[in-house]
């Protein structure tokens, strides 16, 4: 997944806006202009890497002389004390970077992380695991980026880009007489076929109704795999199933052997931990 750079420089611009104001204090007290240094970026704990590129892109927004040789690439995983890359020249710009450039790759690694033990975690089913809009604001594309490097795949980036009729919508068309096959019906005379309409479910019955409907996927939203068993055996196969809510590492593969094509999982964007990763001076 290619990375949009004129979006990404503008992520990491309001990064370092945020975080220089006017100027780096410390640095301008303590570090001659003249000084140079080398810093190693390092893996402090095992995991999958994920935003080699964003780091080097904040390298070079501060400084463009910073040479930043990366040796790692994204979507490896690496045990603790791997070096991810090599920064050489300035220090006092290698200072000014060092702490937006981690943030970014400490954040984007423990996603694709996290992404990644999800992955494995549902073994040899084919079920796909989504990510969801549950991102942080601003920084919805790289973390979007990150569950892609893990092994996931990107559920609809916005509101612009598919459809989607869940509950709350449902009861506001229910307060206006529309029920969810009007909807339907609705939404595909408007926006033609190419566009995917996904409905939100809470039960068989529902599903059965959505599916009959014209829904290209049906979201399975807090349903018992007892149940997502009942819909994939009614309609798996006509209508793409996906599976949400409250799912874990430890009832993930549970849920995946019921045979849905997709199961989202906010967590991976919104719960995954920062990787620890450290930049250390080379001291010569």
């Amino acid at each position: 997944m290619e990375l949009p750079q004129e979006a990404v420089q503008t992520i990491i611009a309001n990064a370092l806006r945020e975080d220089l104001g006017t100027g780096d204090l410390t640095s301008h007290v303590f570090i001659p202009h003249t000084a140079r240094a080398t810093a190693h970026v390092v893996l402090r704990e095992a995991g999958v890497v994920a935003g080699l590129p964003v780091l080097t892109a904040v390298f070079h927004q501060v400084d463009p002389t910073l040479q930043v040789l990366t040796e790692a690439t994204d979507g490896d995983r690496l045990p603790a004390g791997a070096v991810l890359a090599r920064v050489e020249g300035a220090a006092w710009s290698i200072l000014t970077g060092e702490r937006v450039a981690l943030n970014f790759i400490q954040r984007l690694s423990g996603i694709a992380t996290m992404t990644a033990q999800y992955v494995a975690a549902i073994g040899n089913c084919p079920t796909r695991i989504l990510d969801t809009r549950k991102t942080t604001p601003g920084l919805r594309l790289l973390e979007k980026y990150a569950v892609r490097i893990g092994g996931g795949v990107n559920h609809r980036f916005g509101l612009y880009d598919a459809v989607m009729l869940k509950d709350n919508h449902l009861a506001v068309l229910a307060t206006h007489g529309i029920d969810l096959k009007q909807a339907l019906c609705q939404a595909r005379a408007a926006l033609g076929p190419l566009v995917s309409i996904e409905v939100e479910v809470e039960t068989v019955e529902q599903a059965l109704l959505a599916a009959d409907a014209g829904a290209d996927v049906i979201l399975l939203d807090n349903m018992t795999p007892e149940a997502m068993r009942v819909v994939v055996e009614r309609v798996g196969g006509r209508v793409l199933l996906e599976a949400s809510g409250g799912i874990t590492l430890a009832t993930i593969r549970r849920v995946a052997e019921t045979g849905v094509d997709y199961i989202s999982v906010g967590a991976l964007t919104h719960s995954a931990r920062a990787l620890d990763i450290g930049l250390d001076f080379v001291v010569r």
